[in-house]
């Protein structure tokens, strides 16, 4: 078995990261672009894994300015994406979480970028899978620790 140095390790994910993240999101302009922009899709995501986020929470995941992210969060609400509550500790505070709908409308994007990547990946052998599940554990162990 090949020995990789750290340095080519960082340096294939560098590589490799942008290629598939630019093909993912291509596939769901394609499939969400009568329903989701790409930063509405990476807003749902966010709100699905984090419950009750606050606006400052969101755009500092997204990389937006407060006011872009407010005008963002507006169109999600008003189209019944997602919906502001007041904290029921601090009524100065709102607090974002998704509808059913959108939901179910995330559900559906992410059903969209699954069914595209298996038809990716569905010419490697069964040992290639094996390879990139493994792969894909190990970073995402890494760098969930780096962003929570």
């Amino acid at each position: 078995m090949m020995q990789s140095s750290i340095d080519e390790c960082a340096k294939q994910i560098l590589e490799t990261v942008p290629l598939v993240m630019r093909s993912i999101r291509s596939e769901l302009r394609k499939h969400a672009s009568k329903e989701l922009s790409v930063p509405q899709f990476r807003t749902l995501s966010f709100l699905s894994r984090r419950k009750g986020a606050s606006l400052s929470e969101v755009a500092g995941h997204i990389g937006l300015t407060l006011p872009t992210m407010s005008t963002l969060i507006d169109g999600l609400v008003i189209r019944n994406f997602a919906v502001r509550r007041t904290h029921p500790k601090d009524r100065r505070r709102m607090i974002l979480e998704l509808t059913d709908r959108g939901q179910a409308t995330l559900r559906s994007a992410r059903d969209a970028a699954q069914t595209y990547l298996a038809e990716l990946i569905e010419p490697l052998s069964a040992e290639e899978r094996i390879t990139v599940v493994n792969s894909m554990r190990i970073l995402g162990s890494i760098f969930e620790k780096k962003v929570s």
